[in-house]
């Protein structure tokens, strides 16, 4: 009979595993080094996970969760106007990068290049992260429509989905630099002339 699973090695395994596919890449991290670096046998790995597949589902939830509860708090502040709300939300994910030396990119995008080739499961669950964050910034949007800081005519759908292009851009382009510059082209270039 398997023992029961243990919560704390399956958060150890998702923290260093997710670590390690952030800085090396899904592909060029193995089960064994994933397992290493949590500092459980080899085997334990499928306790927790069916395949590894499976567990880049279970990093990507970690992370969107993560993020999200950090900056998905700004977007709802209704006593800030949305428009502002949007910048300081980019603003605060760009802060997170900086604090990462800009070296993994982000997990997303990381992920959205490498797997999505290969499984259909995880390019199913990327859009519906990236459907979120544009449904999320969308309201926003229109709220700003209303209180006549946005331009009418504009969708506000497509807008979000522009910006979360746009800034995935500025985060790869600074994880190749390593430098803050493509995050202050998209604050001072990209969302004035979005957002107006």
């Amino acid at each position: 009979m398997p023992r029961p699973a243990n919560l704390e090695t399956r958060s150890r395994l998702l923290e260093k595993g997710g670590e390690l596919i952030s800085n090396l890449g899904f592909n060029a991290t193995g089960v064994q080094e994933i397992t290493a670096a949590a500092g459980v046998p080899k085997g334990s790995f499928y306790n927790y996970f069916e395949s590894k597949e499976a567990f880049a589902l279970a990093i990507l939830n970690e992370y969107c969760e993560s993020m999200m509860a950090a900056y998905g708090p700004i977007l709802d502040q209704r006593d800030t106007p949305p428009l502002l709300r949007i910048a300081r939300y980019f603003e605060g994910i760009a802060e997170f990068h900086a604090r990462r030396d800009y070296a993994a990119g982000c997990l997303i995008g990381n992920m959205a290049l490498e797997v999505t080739p290969t499984s259909d499961l995880v390019r199913a669950r990327l859009s519906a992260i990236y459907r979120d964050l544009t449904t999320a910034l969308a309201d926003c949007l229109r709220e700003a429509q209303v209180k006549g800081d946005l331009a009418p005519a504009k969708d506000p759908a497509r807008l979000a989905d522009a910006l979360i292009d746009t800034f995935e851009g500025a985060v790869m382009r600074a994880k190749v630099e390593r430098s803050r510059a493509p995050f202050d082209s998209f604050e001072r270039y990209v969302l004035p002339s979005l957002l107006t």
